[in-house]
C-alpha cells in the first residue's frame, strides 16, 4: 500500500507542490525534516523537505523541481496516484529559539524549504525579515506565502523582471549597510548562493544557518553517501544536519561531491519516457 496523491499543483516553471497522504509522518514532523521517498519500487530514493504537514488531514506537503529522471517520475504521479513508500520524518529538526532578528533567505526552490523553519521561527517570538529571489519573475515560489508570516518581504529577480533586480545577497548587503540590526540568518538555496550570503555575514560575525541537501540514498547514517565537512570534521547530513553553521562548511569539498555522477544522472534523464496518459 503507497502513499495517495491528494493533491497535485505547478508553482512554476517545473516546480510542483504535491499534498501526500502520510499520517504518521505528519503527526510527527517538525520544521527543517525531511523524508526520502520511492517512487516505485524500482525507483532510486531521494530527500525531499516536508514543507508544510496537516496533521489532523495526516497529510504532508512536498515541493520539488523537476531536474532528473526520480523527479520526472513523481512529477507524472496524478492525483489519486500513489508513491510507492515513504520514510520520515527524517534528520534534526532546526532549533527555535528567541533570537530577536531572523533573516530568512531562499534562493529559488530553495524558498520551499526555508518556509516552514521561517515560520516556526516566526511563531518562536522573532522578528522575522525574509528575502527570497530566483532568476525571474516565473520561477518565483511562495511570494505570498513568504510574505503572511514575515515582518517584512524582499523580493528580488537576477534579470530584474520582478521587484528588486539583483541578487538575494545584494539586497542583505543593502539590509547591513543601512545598519539595519540583524541576530542570525537562515540561507537555503542553490550552493553558489548559501556559500554567497556566508561570505557576507561571515565578515559582519552574523551566524547563519544553511540546510545541505548532497547525494543522499539511505537516510539513516549507514551508507555515507552524504557526507559533508563541517568544521574541519566528518559529517552527515541525514543523521547530523541537514542544518549547519555554514561558517564551518567546506563548500568546495561539497561542490566537487555534488559532481560525482553527471553522465549517469544525463543518461537516466535522456533516457526516461513517461508513461502514455
Amino acid at each position: 500500500m503507497g502513499n495517495k496523491v491528494i493533491k497535485k499543483e505547478n508553482l512554476a516553471k517545473e516546480v510542483i507542490r504535491m499534498v501526500v497522504e502520510a499520517p504518521e509522518i505528519a503527526a510527527k514532523r517538525k520544521p527543517g525534516q525531511f523524508i526520502i521517498l520511492r517512487v516505485n519500487e524500482n525507483g532510486e530514493r531521494i530527500p525531499l523537505t516536508i514543507s508544510d504537514a496537516d496533521p489532523g488531514a495526516g497529510t504532508i506537503t512536498l515541493i520539488f523541481q523537476v531536474v532528473g529522471k526520480t523527479t520526472m517520475l513523481l512529477r507524472d504521479v496524478p492525483e489519486g496516484g500513489e508513491i510507492s513508500d515513504l520514510a520520515g520524518p527524517l534528520g534534526n529538526p532546526t532549533h527555535v529559539d528567541k533570537y530577536g532578528v531572523v533573516c530568512a533567505i531562499g534562493g529559488g526552490v530553495g524558498t520551499a524549504v526555508v518556509y516552514p523553519i521561517a515560520k516556526a521561527l516566526k511563531e518562536g517570538g522573532n522578528q522575522l525579515i525574509s528575502i527570497i529571489g530566483s532568476r525571474n519573475k516565473d520561477l518565483l515560489i511562495l511570494t505570498k506565502e513568504m510574505g503572511q508570516i514575515s515582518d517584512r518581504l524582499l523580493v528580488c529577480t537576477d534579470d530584474g523582471s520582478y521587484q528588486i533586480h539583483g541578487f538575494v545577497t545584494d539586497v542583505l548587503k543593502h539590509l547591513l549597510e543601512e545598519g539595519v540590526q540583524i541576530d542570525i540568518v537562515y540561507a537555503i538555496g542553490p550552493l553558489p548562493m548559501m556559500r554567497a550570503v556566508c561570505e557576507v555575514t561571515r565578515a559582519k560575525g552574523i551566524k547563519t544557518i544553511v540546510s545541505l541537501n548532497p547525494i543522499m540514498i539511505d537516510g539513516t547514517g549507514m551508507c555515507g553517501g552524504c557526507r559533508v565537512a563541517v568544521g574541519g570534521e566528518s559529517k552527515f547530513t541525514c543523521v547530523h544536519g541537514p542544518e549547519f553553521d555554514g561558517h564551518q562548511v567546506d563548500f568546495d569539498l561539497l561542490a566537487k561531491r555534488l559532481r560525482v555522477y553527471p553522465s549517469e544522472e544525463e543518461k537516466a534523464r535522456s533516457s526516461y519516457q513517461p508513461k502514455p496518459k
